[in-house]
C-alpha cells in the first residue's frame, strides 16, 4: 500500500532537475500528496504533462498558501530573494526547506524571516547530473545519496521528522551538520572537483593542435574525468559567489598536492600516493 504522506500539500519552487526529481519521487512514494509547482513556464510545463505535479503556478505567492511543506529548488540567489515572500505567504504550521548547494548564507538569512510558527531547515541533496532541467529529472535521483540537513538528528519538531521520513522513503541518506561545516565540506568533495574538471578541460583544449592530438586519442578515462565539465555555469555561478573563501582554500590545497606530485614523479613516495588514493576511492559509498 502507498505510504501515508507526512505532508498533505507540497509546494515545490523550481521544477528543474532537483525540484522535478523531488516531485517525481514524492509522486512515486506518496501518491496522495497534492503538489503545486512554481515555474514561470506555462501549462505545457513538462512537470505537469508528466504527472509529477498537480498544478503549476507562475506566480510565487500563488504556490505557497495552504502548503504544509515548501521545497525551495531555486538557484541560491533566487532562493534568497524569495525568502521574504515565502515567509509572508506560508501558513504558521508550514515547514520550509531548501535544496541549495551552500547553506551558511541562506540559513542565516532565513533565521531573520521565519518566525511565528513557520519552521525553516536547510537542506542539500548531494545528487545531480551534469545536465539540468526537468527533462533530466528522475524519481530515483536521491536514492543512496547523502542529503545534508542543517541541525541535529535529535530535532524534536514533528515537521522535521516528517521530512526525514520523506527522505528515507525516496532513498536519501540524511547527514546532519551545521551550515558552516557543510560549506567547508562541499567545497572539497563537490565544488573543487567541479573546478578541477573545468581546469582539465581547458588544458586539453589548449594543448590540442591542428591534427586533433591529443584529444583524438582520448578514451573513456578522460570522458569519465570530464563528466562534471558538462555542467553549465548558470548552475554554478551562485555557488562560486556564496562559497568563495572555502573553494579558494580547497583549490590552494589541491595546488599543494599537485606540486607534491610534480616533485615526486620518480620517487618511491608515488606508490604510497597511489595506495592512499585507491583507499579513498574504495571508501566511497556506491548508491544502492
Amino acid at each position: 500500500m502507498p505510504n501515508p504522506p507526512p505532508f498533505r500539500r507540497v509546494a515545490i519552487l523550481g521544477t528543474g532537475l532537483i525540484g522535478g526529481s523531488f516531485a517525481l519521487a514524492l509522486r512515486k512514494h506518496f501518491p496522495g500528496v497534492f503538489i503545486v509547482g512554481f515555474d514561470r513556464s506555462d501549462a505545457t510545463n513538462p512537470a505537469l504533462t508528466r504527472g509529477a505535479i498537480d498544478r503549476i503556478a507562475s506566480d510565487l505567492s500563488a504556490a505557497i498558501p495552504g502548503a504544509d511543506l515548501v521545497y525551495i529548488a531555486l538557484p541560491i540567489g533566487a532562493a534568497l530573494d524569495a525568502l521574504p515572500l515565502i515567509a509572508s505567504a506560508a501558513e504558521p504550521h508550514t515547514l520550509v526547506t531548501d535544496a541549495c548547494s551552500t547553506k551558511a548564507e541562506i540559513c542565516k538569512v532565513a533565521t531573520g524571516h521565519f518566525r511565528g510558527g513557520v519552521r525553516f531547515i536547510g537542506g542539500h541533496p548531494m545528487a545531480g547530473k551534469e545536465h539540468s532541467g526537468f527533462q533530466n529529472a528522475d524519481a530515483e535521483l536521491f536514492r543512496g545519496a547523502p542529503y545534508a540537513l542543517s541541525g541535529t538528528e535529535q530535532d524534536p519538531d514533528a515537521r522535521v521528522k516528517g521530512f526525514v521520513e520523506i527522505l528515507a522513503a525516496i532513498g536519501a541518506r540524511p547527514v546532519w551538520c551545521d551550515p558552516e561545516t557543510h560549506d567547508w565540506a562541499v567545497s572539497i568533495v563537490s565544488h573543487m572537483p567541479q573546478l578541477i574538471s573545468i581546469a582539465l578541460a581547458r588544458v586539453v583544449q589548449d594543448e590540442t593542435d591542428e591534427t586533433g592530438l591529443p584529444l583524438s586519442l582520448a578514451g573513456q578515462g578522460l570522458r569519465d574525468t570530464l563528466r562534471l565539465a558538462g555542467s553549465p555555469y548558470s548552475v554554478w555561478r551562485d555557488i562560486l559567489f556564496s562559497n568563495t573563501e572555502n573553494i579558494s582554500r580547497a583549490l590552494d590545497r589541491m595546488s599543494q598536492a599537485i606540486d607534491y606530485l610534480r616533485t615526486h614523479l620518480t620517487s618511491k613516495e608515488m606508490e604510497e600516493e597511489f595506495v592512499n588514493a585507491n583507499a579513498v576511492y574504495g571508501s566511497l559509498r556506491k548508491p544502492k
